[in-house]
């Protein structure tokens, strides 16, 4: 995935710091914090089609590692 995005250098710090944490690359974190948002937000706005989650989702990756809340 070419990296299309800026991000603010303390959301960098804090990608960069969960991917390591994770294990994840941070291209993949980013694909799915987007999978993740989008679902809640299709979940939330009642959008048909919108996809199950499937696997571990982002959050409960972050409270393993720590990251999260």
């Amino acid at each position: 995935m070419p990296h299309l995005l800026r991000f603010p250098r303390d959301l960098e710090a804090r990608l960069e710091r969960a991917s390591q944490h994770t294990g994840i690359p941070k291209a993949e974190l980013i694909e799915r914090l987007v999978q993740d948002g989008l679902a809640d937000l299709e979940t939330q706005l009642l959008i048909e089609g919108a996809a199950p989650r499937v696997e571990r989702s982002i959050d409960q990756l972050l409270r393993e590692s720590g990251l999260g809340a």
